[in-house]
This record gives structure tokens, sequence and C-alpha cells, in this order.
């Protein structure tokens, strides 16, 4: 038998190498995450993993005392902590996904690099047909403006991918993904729909807040009561957990063609 070099003690600082660890049936190599983690692989979180801070508040001494032979992060990290890491001889993979393209490429990466890269092909396989089938059901349906955030102070466009999403879904994406704005910057564009998916807020946006602390009471969006909520983890964490959020995109956009799914919420009591 051949020997197995590939790592057998993974610390992971980012729930998208979670998801891709646990799609590849690799879960079991991950011996410290974060919670964050947890949120979204639930049975990541069953006492057998020490939690840890996220790439961005991590230090190294929590992370090197459970001897990991990889730490997977994504930017922005301390790098500090990684200089540490490397220091102690510890292979680190640091991710920084953009597009779709670009999480196809990690999850083909993590998975080579834990020895199951045919599993690998097989998620990114599963992935890209179903964001075509969704873009197939949306082709020849109407094609609403969407302004959507990441975050809401300052206000921060959706990172590219989302757009990507947000174009599959059957809408068009207003502004420059994954740059600044200003709500009267929005106002101007007038979007028909308003989504917020807030990173590290899940589903607890304020909608009505924003509508009102912003003066969006006369957008399209507002007037339409077509404001939405949909959970950080299914728009911010690039990985398979994404057909979440596209899935409740679809619905937000085309209610008529597509159903309500979880993770999904509307604004009420504009009045």
């Amino acid at each position: 038998m051949n020997p197995d070099y590939s790592p057998q003690r993974i610390v992971s600082l980012q729930p998208s190498a979670t998801v891709i660890l646990s799609a590849v049936g690799q879960l079991n190599r991950v011996v410290a995450c974060t919670k964050h983690c947890v949120d979204v692989v639930p049975e990541a979180g069953n006492g057998t993993r020490t939690i840890v801070a996220d790439s961005w508040t991590a230090t190294a001494e929590p992370i090197l005392a459970v001897r990991p032979d990889l730490v997977i992060a994504a930017v922005p990290y301390q790098e500090k902590a990684v200089g540490e890491i490397l220091k102690a001889g510890v292979r680190f993979l640091g991710l920084a996904p953009k597009t779709l393209a670009d999480i196809y490429g990690d999850i083909a990466t993590i998975a080579a690099v834990v020895g199951a890269a045919a599993n690998g092909q097989h998620a990114i396989d599963d992935m890209r047909a179903e964001i075509e089938r969704v873009r197939s059901a949306t082709a020849a349906l109407p094609r609403p403006t969407v302004y959507c955030e990441e975050w809401g102070n300052p206000l921060i466009h959706a990172q590219p991918w989302v757009a990507e999403l947000i174009q599959a879904a059957g809408g068009a994406f207003v502004g420059k993904p994954g740059t600044r704005t200003t709500p009267e910057e929005i106002l101007a564009q007038a979007p028909e729909v308003i989504v917020a998916a807030w990173c590290g807020v899940g589903d607890r946006v304020p909608l009505q807040k924003i509508i009102r602390d912003r003066a969006w009471h006369d957008t399209p969006a507002a007037k339409a009561g077509r404001v939405f909520c949909i959970r950080d983890e299914f728009l911010n964490t690039p990985a398979s957990t994404l057909l979440h959020g596209l899935h409740a995109l679809a619905a937000a956009l085309h209610p008529e063609n597509f159903p309500h799914t979880d993770g999904l919420r509307c604004i009420s009591g504009l009045q």
C-alpha cells in the first residue's frame, strides 16, 4: 500500500473550506474549525473538534495546539498568525475567490490536496449544473434590476459571484460588485429589488430600518414591497452553499416561477 502523504489534521478558518471538505467526503480530517463553519456544516460541531477564531481574528497558539498539518484560511486574515503558522512548519492554504470560476478552482484545489480530486470534480459539476438549470428557467423572464449588499455601514455591494448568481436567477445586478456605494447612489439607480445579506448577521438584517434611515421609500423596490433579506451563509459562503442563495434569489425575483425557500425574508410593515 502506498503511504498517504496528504494532510490528515486540517484546521479550517473558513466556512467555505469546511463545506468543501464535507462535500468531498473528507470532513473527518478537520480537527479544528470556527463557529461559523458549524453554522453551515452542523455536523462539524459534534464535539470532537476544537473551535477556533476565524481568519480575521485568529491567533497562532490555539491553532498550533491541535497539531495541524494544514491550515486553510481566506482573506482577510491575520498576517502575524499566518507567519507564525508557516514558521512552525505547517502548510498554509490561503483562499481569495471573487468569481464562480475561482470557487470551482478552490473546490478542485482542496479536493486534490486531500486526495479526493474525483469527488471535487463531481461537486463542481453538480454546482454548475444547478446554476445552469436555473439560468435556463429564467432566460425568457423579465429581468428586474437588483441592488444586493453584503454590508450596511458602509454600504458595500455583494461580491462578483453574487452578481453572477443574480444574473442566473433572472436579474440585473446594480453597481460594481465588491465596492462601496452610498444611499444616494442607490436611490438614483432606482432598483426594482433590494437584497441584503450582511456578513455575520444571518437573517437578522433590519429591513424596515434601512429603508427608513436611507430614505429609500420611493425606490421601486420599496414601493412594491420587494425588499429582502437572504441569510448571510447562503450568499457569502463561496462553496456549494451558494445554491441555497441562488434558489432564494430566484424566489425573490420571480416568485411566480420559483417557490419560497428557507433563508429568504421579505420586508413587512413599510406603511
